[in-house]
């Protein structure tokens, strides 16, 4: 069903005793308590756990938008290991939000990075092209997002994020905002997608059967402060663009399996946040 993790593979990502403190004037909050982990390269690995219990805190501090923490984290390229020190070109983000440029078309969302890079011109268009094809949005070059369906928009999006070419791919709730039945296409679609562009994906979701349908690994946060709780290889054919595996015996029970763990930490969380509620009020 799962297996225990030394997740196999090449090291990409290194996460090294992260903790991340939230800090105001009149109290403290811990989001993350001693995370280490290696992420493998050119895997899918998603991040899982109850409400609150830090996974979009870890992916800001993976893409450079958060520095202020303890640990450190580490990129390997080309053999040499890098300190993750503030954005960079080699690590895309997709948010749950499309983030475009609502006043820009398809073609100039997906080629706003490469001419920042100040890509020549000739190169941008089939860069630009390229992906757009590779995301089957050829022939909307010319449209503007409000003029796409939710699932089109992140598309581009995904495109975007490809256009610069980077190494690992962070996503975060990518589907969320997205109807049932095409959040289920677009996870078919990542995934064909992966095959034809292979990348690092470490994504983010609280649907435990999406988490199951994409990934090769799967790492369980507790409730905050977010620990790991546990590390898991998913033993399900791949490639597995079929939603019908959804299905089967061994799909159920890796969803029950992941769920009564999480539901575990809701508890706990609960319960901790009773206590305190408790504290404060005597």
């Amino acid at each position: 069903m799962t297996r225990e993790s030394g997740m196999p593979g090449n090291d990409k990502i290194i996460i090294d005793n992260v903790s991340k403190v939230y800090r105001t004037k009149k109290e403290e909050l811990t989001a993350l308590q001693d995370i280490a982990v290696s992420i493998k390269e050119k895997k899918f690995t998603c991040i899982i756990g109850p409400s609150g219990c830090g996974k979009t805190t870890l992916l800001n501090i993976l893409a450079g938008l958060d520095t202020d923490y303890e640990g450190s984290t580490y990129l390997y390229r080309e053999g040499q290991k890098e300190l993750i020190k503030h954005p960079g070109p080699e690590r895309g983000v997709v948010f749950q939000q499309f983030a475009l440029f609502p006043w820009k078309t398809v073609f100039n969302n997906v080629a706003f990075g490469l001419k920042m890079k100040k890509m020549p011109r000739d190169q941008i268009h089939s860069t630009v092209s390229h992906f757009l094809n590779l995301v089957g949005l050829q022939g909307f070059e010319n449209a503007y997002p409000k003029q796409l369906s939710g699932g089109m928009k992140q598309r581009v999006a995904i495109a975007r994020a490809y256009a610069n070419n980077p190494e690992v791919l962070l996503m975060d709730e990518p589907f969320g905002a997205l109807d049932a039945q095409t959040r289920e296409l677009m996870q078919s679609f990542l995934l064909k997608i992966l095959e034809m562009e292979p990348r690092t994906v470490i994504f983010i979701t609280h649907s435990i059967p999406e988490a199951v349908f994409l990934s090769d690994h799967i790492i369980v946060l507790s409730s905050r402060p977010g620990r790991i709780k546990k590390l898991a290889t998913i033993d399900l054919p791949s490639p597995r663009y079929d939603q019908k595996i959804k299905l089967t015996t061994q799909f159920s029970e890796l969803e029950r399996y992941f769920w009564d763990m999480i539901m575990e930490e809701q508890d706990v969380g609960s319960a901790d946040d009773f206590a305190a509620q408790s504290r404060q009020i005597r």
